[in-house]
C-alpha cells in the first residue's frame, strides 16, 4: 500500500456526501548530517520530505477547494534501525463540510508509518515527534480571515494531538496485537505533570484509551533504541547532543546551539580574533604560509572540542527545566512537546526486501526534492486563502501546476502580444499565474555565525523525474464518501418528537428551612 492509497482509506469513514482530491509529493532519500550536529561521530541519517495537499468538491457541480494540508519530514538512521518521522506543521483553511478531514488525515499518515506492515522505511523502531504550538495559519496564507476558520488554542491544540495520538495507537494495538510495543511521552514546558494532565483533560476527557501517558522525556528509557546511537558501546553515559534530534524551526535546536556556543557565564559569546594588519601580513606571509592548513584545522578541531564540552554540560532534565523559560514557551501561550516511539518485535516480512536496497535509493513515486519544495514555496507565497473565490483560484493553479511539473512542465509559458490600435506589438502581462513560483531555498541555520557542514559526497543515484503515470498512481488520488451525515441538534430532538417521547425534564426546587415556633 502506497501512502496516497492509506490516506484515501483513512478518509473513507468520513461523514457525510461529498468528494476529496488528494496530492502526496515524497522527495526521495539524501544525505542529511544535521540531524545530531554535536554528536562524534555524527550518525549518518536519510531526509526525505512530505507534503500532503486535500481538497474538497461538495457536489459534482461545485469546484475543488483545498481544505488541508501537511507537511513533514522523515530521517532514516541505519546505524540504529531507527526513523523519525517529524510533524512540522498541519493547517486548513475552514472551508470544509463538517467534519473536517484534517484529523482523519493526520491519524492516517501516523498510522502508516507506525505500522511496521506498511512502513516504507527499513527500521525496526519509529520515532514520531510534534512540536504544539497554537497560531492562526500555517500553510494557507490569509486563511485566518474566513469567518468559518476557528482555530484552536494553546490548550486545545495540545490535547487534540494528545487524543490524536491516543487513537493512533489504540488503532495500531488493534491491527498488530503484541508485535510492537509503544512508549508516550509529553512535556508541556512551565506546568508540573498534575497541571498539565487536568488542563488537557479539561478539554478533551478521556475515554477509556488504554494508552498510558508518560509526562516527561523519553532519553532515559533503555527499552527501545534512540536514534543517536550511543558512544563506546554504551560504556560512557549519553550527553545532550546525542539524545535531542535537531529539527527546522524548532525551539530545541535552537537553545542547543545557543547551549554549545555559549561559553561566558554570563552568556555572553567570545569575541573573534581580529584579523591583523595588512603590513604586519606581508612581513609575516612567508613564515606563516607552511602553517596555515595545520592552524586552521587545529583551531576548527579545538571548536568543536569547545562546543562539545558545553553541551555535556547540560544534562537533559535541565534542559528541559531550562526550556520552561525560553520566549517560545513563556510567550502567553501553552506549548507541547510530543514523542512516541514505536518499537516491533519481529521484523515484518514486507521490510525484508527494502533492508537489501540502499538507502539512497529512490522508490517508484517519488520525486525530486526541488519540485516538493517548488509547490511549497508558492502555496506560502504565491497564494492566500482569505475567501472561497481566492481559494478556489489558487487549488486549480497549484493541482494544474503540479500535473504539469509531472508532465515535463519546465518554465512558464510566453507572455501573451497583443497588437494595439497603433499597430505596435506589445506583450501584455498575463494576469493569471498559470504555473508554480520559482524555487526559493532557504539558507541553512546559522552556527556560532557560519554555515553548517554538509556532506559534499555524490548521491550515485539521481533525482526521480516525476511522469504522468507517477502523477496518476503515486501522487494525486481522488474518493467519493457516501455515508449517513452526522447526527445535528435539529435532527436528534425531531427524531425524539417523532417517536413521540418528549425530553425530560428535571426541575430542582428548594426545600425550605423549619424555623422553631
Amino acid at each position: 500500500m502506497t501512502l496516497r492509497d492509506a490516506l484515501l482509506a483513512g478518509l473513507n469513514s468520513l461523514p457525510g456526501t461529498r468528494e476529496f482530491h488528494l496530492h502526496v509529493l515524497v522527495s526521495s532519500p539524501r544525505k542529511h548530517g544535521n540531524l545530531f550536529p554535536f554528536a562524534n561521530p555524527r550518525p549518518r541519517s536519510y531526509l526525505q520530505d512530505i507534503l500532503i495537499l486535500l481538497s474538497e468538491q461538495p457536489t459534482p457541480d461545485s469546484p475543488s477547494v483545498f481544505v488541508s494540508a501537511i507537511e513533514a519530514c522523515v530521517y532514516n538512521i541505519p546505524t540504529t534501525s531507527c526513523a523519525i518521522l517529524y510533524v512540522s506543521k498541519v493547517d486548513s483553511t475552514g472551508q470544509a463540510t463538517a467534519p473536517s478531514p484534517t484529523p482523519a488525515l493526520v491519524r492516517a499518515l501516523l498510522l502508516f508509518y507506525a505500522d511496521p506492515a506498511t512502513r516504507p522505511i527499513s527500521a525496526e523502531h519509529l520515532w514520531i515527534h510534534v512540536f504544539a504550538r497554537a497560531q492562526n495559519q500555517y500553510l494557507f496564507p490569509n486563511s485566518s480571515e474566513y469567518p468559518k476558520k476557528h482555530p484552536l488554542s494553546d490548550i486545545k491544540l495540545c490535547a487534540w494531538w494528545k487524543r490524536q495520538f491516543s487513537t493512533v495507537v489504540g488503532e495500531l494495538a488493534t491491527r498488530v496485537g503484541d508485535t510492537c510495543r509503544t512508549k508516550l511521552y509529553y512535556i508541556l514546558p512551565g506546568l508540573n505533570e498534575f497541571e498539565a494532565y487536568h488542563s488537557l483533560e479539561r478539554v478533551y476527557p478521556s475515554t477509556g484509551s488504554t494508552s498510558s501517558w508518560i509526562y516527561g522525556h523519553p532519553y532515559s528509557q533503555d527499552e527501545i533504541p534512540l536514534p543517536c546511537p550511543c558512544p563506546s558501546g554504551g560504556d560512557s553515559p549519553r550527553h545532550l547532543g546525542q539524545c535531542i534530534p535537531s529539527f527546522d524551526d524548532d525551539p530545541k535546536s535552537r537553545f542547543i546551539d545557543e547551549i554549545a556556543y555559549t561559553t561566558d557565564a554570563d552568556g555572553v559569546k567570545s569575541p573573534e580574533r581580529k584579523r591583523p594588519r595588512a603590513d604586519t601580513l606581508k612581513t609575516h606571509e612567508e613564515d606563516s604560509s607552511s602553517a596555515d592548513a595545520s592552524e586552521k584545522k587545529e583551531g576548527r578541531s579545538k571548536k568543536e572540542d569547545q562546543t562539545h564540552k558545553e553541551v555535556k554540560k547540560v544534562s537533559v532534565e535541565e534542559f528541559w527545566e531550562r526550556m520552561s523559560f525560553r520566549q517560545e514557551c513563556i510567550a502567553g501561550a501553552v506549548t507541547g512537546f510530543f514523542v512516541i516511539a514505536v518499537s516491533a518485535t519481529t521484523t515484518p516480512t514486507s521490510n525484508l526486501s527494502i533492508s537489501e536496497v540502499s538507502p539512497l535509493a529512490p522508490q517508484p513515486g517519488q520525486v525530486s526534492s526541488q519540485m516538493n519544495k517548488r509547490v511549497l514555496t508558492s502555496l506560502l507565497t504565491a497564494h492566500e486563502f482569505p475567501s472561497v473565490e481566492k481559494a478556489v483560484w489558487s487549488t486549480k493553479v497549484i493541482e494544474d501546476s503540479i500535473r504539469g511539473l509531472c508532465d515535463g512542465l519546465k518554465s512558464n509559458p510566453p507572455p501573451l502580444v497583443v497588437p494595439d490600435r497603433s499597430g505596435r506589438r506589445t506583450p501584455e502581462p498575463d494576469p493569471v499565474r498559470a504555473t508554480l513560483a520559482p524555487p526559493q531555498t532557504p539558507p541553512p541555520r546559522l552556527v556560532n555565525g557560519k554555515r553548517p557542514i554538509v556532506d559534499i559526497s555524490p548521491n550515485p543515484f539521481p533525482e526521480p523525474v516525476a511522469s504522468l503515470e507517477t502523477y496518476h498512481s503515486y501522487i494525486f488520488g481522488s474518493i467519493a464518501v457516501k455515508n449517513r451525515p452526522p447526527p445535528t441538534k435539529e435532527r436528534g430532538e425531531a427524531t425524539s418528537a417523532g417517536n413521540g417521547t418528549p425530553p425530560t425534564i428535571t426541575v430542582l426546587t428548594a426545600r425550605k428551612k423549619r424555623t422553631k415556633s
